[in-house]
């Protein structure tokens, strides 16, 4: 082995590359401004004449030196962050890796501006199309591993940008070092980023052509800060679903034929302080306990503030980050699925905020939103609208429909403020807005992106449902988009809420006068397929909890809110019913603490006072489930028929349901005071012999225990039984 010669001094550092060719002046001012549509043509490296050039960008670097073959090669300072220089006498570009000098040491690192684009020819080809309907693994920050290097791909829809670059928590958001490429005329950025993993915070830096610069969330982000924090995070779902059964048996039986009773949830105040594994803990065994077949959650997804209840979003592709990970609400989820129970998810395309690190002027120009003030406005939420009629927009919102469908196993999307997207002229007088093509209110574009979303949420996801929650006449909402319709398969029955709610209301001596209000719901209830709601916004800004709508005293109201309740159960339509008011909360639902639940401590109350309203939601469901006359024609007249529909009077309901074999369920109700013996009701002939078998006036539910124990046999002029003041009775035939 040779000796090394100690009398030759000792290097003094990294040899030194040959001099670069200096950047253009105009190439160099765009890069560091960051309005540089093409920084790897300029960084990374590059055949030159004589050798390979390297060049990167890394403000406040000391040094920067090149290491090819275990070899350093020290790239000469430019100025501005700057460092470059030519490896003589190669005509390959070789692998390399670049060490970074700065105050705490050397660092070395992978060259981003070395890799090809990470995001293929038919992603950006569907992108351009608007037909990306997994749009979430194309656009956003996804972590990978590229040309052999993990690390993360950014990838940002921003055509109106002069330039875009990625700032994060270890650039102290300073964006400089991180330019990304435009991808030509599909108006996306990227750049991948060796060695950025998941847990990294993120925002991209728009450089607007107005020469304005400003820091964006990610729109596709998949997780994010805790508001008021702003900053999107890198994310990757390591989740294995335990739901395979459920998933492949949802869609056995069609929604509209399939028992359907909804229990609506805010899940940051159904127990407040609670995390989604928290919840998983406790609320599928409520849920399941009370016999609900699905519960809805008010949005989950990202919101900066929790007033708004989640209708304000700025992430809808992440979730809430309050309640813990997107892996965490994926375990929610499953636990849900695991009890037997489906979970709907309200879903908010009608409008976004106007928060400036967000959506709304995103690369500096209206891009969600229209560019015509007038249409982006929207009048009453102070908020913006999407402009349904670009196809890049559409897409967006297409596939976040789909992405909740397939990422988190979400069986049904509750749609909500659809009226304000269909019309034109929604909140706006005259002079507000311009008619469509044919001169009419209709947005015609608003109308083509609710029929592509319901199509493909159906054709990918199948088992799934969608509500519209849709408050007008419009035609044909649960109509099939192949015969003209929208293509919803269910729709919130506002008219039914405002006009049974209204007549309840009443004192029972004034409701004589509005019985029509009980029976005009079956003047329209086969024209589209119903939920019958009470949801939250039935129980809060002064409208009070639903038994605190209810004339009367404390008796009174319990007894009529226990009636309404049988009504509604019987009623043709699905049902759905928010938190609290299944023990009759009596005030008003409070986002910061949420329900009342020490009413159900026995400690509180020796009387069945809101556990029998409890106990009697249970029994509801429990009978409900068991009888497919209350469900199996919901939407086919010949399963509905009065028995008694003008007892206006002595505020009497009567009416008969049928199932698909033709067995009949009877629902009374007396929403009088006064006891009624031997009250008539007519039945079919056929000697049938009836039996109740859910009464709202039973002793356990706090009533006053009138009952119509035994068999009931007919007569000539049909039955004959008691009905308990302000309560429902249902009635089946006698098992023979």
């Amino acid at each position: 082995m040779a000796l090394r010669d100690t009398s030759l001094p000792e290097p003094s550092g990294p040899a030194r590359c040959g001099t670069a060719p200096p950047l253009d002046p105009d190439d160099r001012g765009r890069l560091l401004a960051g309005a540089h549509h093409d920084p790897h043509a300029l960084l990374g490296a590059h055949v030159v004449q004589g050798g390979i050039m390297f060049r990167t960008l890394r403000p406040f670097a000391r040094a920067v030196s090149v290491v090819i073959d275990g070899r350093r090669r020290q790239l000469t300072s430019e100025g501005d962050g700057l460092f470059a220089g030519v490896v003589p006498r190669r005509k390959k570009i070789p692998a390399y890796t670049l060490l970074v000098s700065y105050e705490d040491g050397e660092h070395e690192v992978d060259d981003p501006y070395r890799f090809l684009p990470a995001l293929g020819e038919l992603d950006l080809h569907l992108i351009r199309e608007g037909r990306h309907e997994q749009l979430w693994k194309a656009l956003g920050a996804e972590p990978m591993t590229h040309q052999g290097v993990t690390g993360t791909r950014f990838t940002v829809w921003a055509p109106n940008a002069q330039g875009v670059r990625v700032a994060t928590d270890f650039t102290y958001w300073d964006g400089t070092a991180f330019p990304m490429r435009s991808l030509g005329a599909s108006g996306v950025w990227e750049l991948f980023l060796p060695g950025v993993g998941e847990g990294t915070r993120y925002k991209f830096e728009i450089h607007s052509r107005h020469g304005h610069r400003f820091l964006k969330a990610d729109p596709m982000a998949r997780f994010a800060e805790i508001p008021p924090d702003t900053a999107s995070i890198v994310h990757s779902s390591r989740y294995e679903w335990s739901d395979a059964e459920w998933m492949a048996h949802r869609g056995d039986v069609p929604v509209h034929v399939a028992p359907f009773s909804v229990y609506e949830v805010h899940l940051p105040s159904w127990r407040p302080g609670l995390t989604y594994r928290e919840l998983a803990e406790v609320l599928p065994a409520y849920v399941k306990d009370l016999g609900f077949t699905h519960v809805e959650f008010m949005p989950v997804a990202h919101h900066p503030f929790s007033g708004s209840w989640g209708y304000q979003i700025t992430g809808f592709y992440a979730t809430m980050a309050r309640l813990g990970t997107p892996d965490d609400f994926k375990f929610l989820i499953d636990s849900l699925h695991r009890a037997g129970i489906g979970v709907i998810m309200d879903w908010v395309p009608a409008h976004f905020p106007k928060d400036d690190w967000a959506l709304a002027r995103f690369d500096g120009e209206p891009l969600y939103e229209p560019g015509d003030d007038r249409r982006a406005e929207h009048p009453d939420w102070g908020t913006y609208e999407f402009d349904f009629g670009r196809v890049e927009v559409r897409n967006f919102l297409v596939a976040n429909a789909v992405y909740w469908c397939e990422e988190f196993h979400i069986d049904g999307l509750r749609v909500d403020a659809v009226a304000s997207m269909l019309y034109l002229d929604y909140s706006r007088d005259s002079g507000q807005w311009t008619p469509n093509v044919f001169g009419g209110r209709e947005d015609l574009d608003a109308v083509a992106f609710l029929r592509e979303m319901n199509a493909t949420v159906y054709r990918r996801a199948p088992g799934v449902v969608t509500i519209a929650e849709e408050s007008t006449a419009w035609e044909g909402v649960t109509r099939p988009t192949d015969s003209g319709g929208l293509g919803f398969g269910l729709k919130w029955n506002m008219g039914w809420m405002h006009d049974s709610l209204g007549y309840i209301s009443h004192e029972p001596v004034h409701r004589k006068y509005h019985h029509n209000e009980m029976t005009f719901s079956m003047v329209y209830a086969y024209s589209e397929n119903y939920v019958l709601p009470i949801s939250h916004d039935e129980v809060v800004h002064g409208k009070q909890a639903l038994v605190s709508k209810m004339p009367g005293d404390w008796w009174q109201q319990r007894a009529n809110h226990r009636a309404y309740l049988g009504f509604m159960w019987a009623h043709p339509g699905k049902q759905l019913l928010f938190m609290g008011q299944e023990f009759a909360q009596g005030a008003e639902w409070s986002e910061p603490h949420g329900p009342d639940w020490w009413l159900l401590d026995p400690g509180y109350s020796a009387e069945p006072d809101h556990r029998g309203v409890r106990d009697l939601v249970r029994d509801l469901n429990t009978a409900y489930l068991a009888t497919p006359s209350l469900w199996q024609r919901d939407t086919d007249p010949g399963g509905f028929q009065w028995a008694l529909g003008d007892a206006a009077d002595d505020n009497v309901f009567a009416f008969l349901r049928y199932a698909a074999d033709g067995t009949p369920l009877l629902a009374v109700s007396n929403f009088s005071p006064a006891v009624r013996e031997d009250y008539r009701i007519w039945v079919p002939e056929g000697g049938t012999v009836w039996e109740e078998t859910l009464n709202t006036d039973a002793a356990r539910y706090g009533g006053g225990d009138i009952t119509n124990p035994g068999p009931i046999k007919p007569e000539e002029d049909g039955i004959r039984i008691t009905l308990p003041p302000l309560a429902t009775v249902w009635l089946t035939p006698y098992p023979s």
